[in-house]
């Protein structure tokens, strides 16, 4: 006869593990430091620039910029004179980030640090920013809880995350439709949901307010689009990587086939909108 403790003990024997988010968390630092995401990341400017505006960022607040890659939303934090701390957990992105900072003359202090696991005291911060990063941890409840215990209780926490029905959610099903991503992880297409954003801030946020904008992707050409993102991009180089030519032939034409319909240029160019959720989380 099973006692109440030996059958709680068989029940957790038989319940499937979870992923190991260590590992995966690794090897994703690996892929985001492949290629040279700096090359995409620097054409995202106008993404961190209206995400200040969005949080109507004021002269002298302190901001921390999560998951900052190149620092697109650290200079632009920069530019209006807040007092900017600048982190991600990619060491070589860091450093181009305080190249362009030191190229506009801008003060901005960098740190490499986790997104899940912040090297800050509570309430620090007047306002968080992460632009296409956090979004991409492992963890997503450890990371939205990290962004809120960092920032002032009134502060704000403005995010830009591509959203599940948009281009980008289009690419990673079609991306992953050739290297299918780890098992048991939520999509990081959820961050650009509202509901998803609901669940993760909960009865921190004290207000929540959502925009659907979209970046546009101007490139010469399908080809030229392709060939930036296969050699630059960290999951799309990987994902090439990880094939043989055949496959590396078949994800090609996937590609191609996505931005032809997607692309509003018609035969001259390629112009792309890339839908984002443009978030500003009010502190509770």
């Amino acid at each position: 006869m099973q006692t109440l403790d030996t059958r709680a003990a068989a029940t957790a024997e038989a319940r499937p593990a979870g992923p190991d988010l260590a590992a995966i968390k690794a090897r994703q630092q690996a892929t985001w430091a492949s290629g040279d995401f700096g090359v995409i990341g620097t054409t995202l400017q106008i993404v961190g620039e209206s995400l200040c505006e969005a949080v109507d960022l004021a002269a002298g607040e302190t901001v921390l910029d999560v998951a900052a890659g190149n620092g697109n939303a650290s200079l632009a934090a920069a530019r209006r004179f807040a007092v900017v701390t600048s982190t991600d957990y990619v060491p070589a992105l860091l450093e181009q980030g305080r190249a362009r900072a030191a190229g506009d003359r801008l003060a901005i202090a960098f740190r490499e640090a986790d997104a899940e696991n912040l090297p800050f005291p509570d309430a620090s911060f007047d306002v968080a920013l992460s632009t296409f990063g956090v979004m991409f941890a492992p963890d997503q409840e450890r990371c939205a809880a990290e962004l809120a215990r960092v920032v002032r209780r009134g502060g704000r926490i403005g995010l830009a995350s591509w959203t599940p029905e948009g281009f980008l959610g289009e690419l990673f099903r079609v991306v992953g439709a050739f290297v299918p991503p780890p098992a048991g992880l939520r999509s990081p297409m959820q961050w650009g949901t509202e509901s998803r954003l609901a669940e993760l801030f909960g009865d921190r946020a004290a207000a929540i307010r959502c925009e659907r904008r979209h970046f546009m992707f101007r490139y010469r050409s399908a080809e030229h689009w392709i060939e930036v993102f296969r050699n630059w991009y960290g999951p799309t180089h990987k994902a090439f990587a990880a094939l043989d030519a055949a496959r590396q032939r078949e994800l090609h034409d996937a590609l191609v086939a996505l931005l032809g319909r997607w692309n509003r240029a018609g035969r001259a160019s390629l112009v792309v909108p890339g839908e984002y959720l443009e978030v500003v989380v009010i502190r509770a």
